[in-house]
């Protein structure tokens, strides 16, 4: 197995657990290819030299690599995932970031999940992917994404009318900041932080989710994931952004259609013994951490708060 690596440069916190990795791959003996900003920043610290950083760099870790792993947050492993393109190579994230719902391996790990992948202890997990296409001469090629779409105001005052359709048949009419376009992956990003439903990863779904809708009684939808959804931004004063995973694109002709369905290909990623998505969620979003079977304080009663019942049924 021919291991791609690849990551964020700016972490200061990549660079010796990275070393120590390319150690330990060397003196194992298993191939390996650095994508070469990685590897030009290996030899800039003074880890390696031009030995091995020249030739274990390659342009395309994709191509080169039999899995790929990613090193950085989220934002990373989305960056990855868009760059190795619509192809089969799976993808482990390694976090050095923060939170870490798509690269949920900590860095501290990697030596073990090295010993689970050469043993062939892993399996993948298809991510459903959406695809956006825009009306011809609109700047735009096909897009596609693994969290989301965003369609949204530029950020000046006054909010956007964003008119939806599913499968041809009238939705709504959004009167808000904008409208998310989200699969299951994504709906624990900007979904979420905006209110939106969380989404197994192996449910087909996609979700609408809008941000600060002008009307309370708008609340997101669980679509089926064959749905082809059609958004329309109406004319007024501002241009407006498309986003595809974060990456942005201004317009300022209004009326143009974006349809939004699931993409031919799906993005793979590598799960290791013991990973399942409710163990990510206990472990980012700290379900269960207040709960406690002994008393806080000396005159507490055994139910909490001074014999009073705990918070959110414990």
């Amino acid at each position: 197995m021919v291991y791609g690596i690849t990551g964020n440069p700016t972490k200061d916190a990549l660079w010796d657990p990275l070393a120590t990795l390319i150690d330990r791959l060397l003196d194992d003996g298993l191939p390996f290819r650095i994508h070469k900003p990685i590897a030009d920043g290996l030899e800039e610290h003074g880890l390696f030299g031009p030995d091995v950083c020249d030739d274990h760099a390659v342009d395309d870790v994709a191509e080169a690599g039999d899995i790929v792993l990613s090193f950085g947050g989220d934002g990373t492993l989305l960056r990855t995932a868009h760059r190795t393109g619509p192809n089969d190579t799976p993808l482990l994230g390694v976090n050095v970031g923060r939170l870490g719902f798509l690269a949920d391996i900590e860095i501290g790990q990697i030596h073990s999940a090295i010993d689970a992948l050469e043993a062939g202890d892993y399996r993948l997990e298809e991510r459903l992917v959406l695809q956006a296409d825009l009306e011809s001469g609109s700047g735009l090629d096909t897009e596609w994404a693994l969290n989301e779409f965003v369609l949204d105001r530029s950020g000046a005052a006054g909010l956007i009318e964003i008119e939806v359709a599913v499968d041809e048949t009238p939705l709504n009419t959004y009167w808000a900041d904008g409208l998310i376009i989200s699969t299951p992956t994504g709906s624990t990003a900007y979904s979420l932080s905006t209110g939106g439903p969380i989404i197994a990863p192996g449910v087909d779904a996609i979700i609408l989710t809008p941000i600060a809708p002008h009307t309370l009684t708008v609340r997101p939808i669980v679509l089926p994931a064959d749905a082809r959804i059609t958004c329309q931004v109406r004319e007024n004063d501002q241009p407006y952004v498309f986003a595809a995973d974060g990456q942005s694109t201004m317009f300022d002709e209004h009326n143009l259609e974006f349809s939004v369905e699931r993409a031919t290909h799906t993005v793979n990623l590598v799960k290791l013994p013991g990973q399942h998505f409710f163990h990510t969620l206990r472990s980012k979003l700290m379900w269960g951490v207040g709960r406690s079977r002994e008393p806080k304080y000396r005159n507490e009663g055994p139910s909490g708060d001074h014999g009073r019942p705990p918070l959110n049924g414990g």
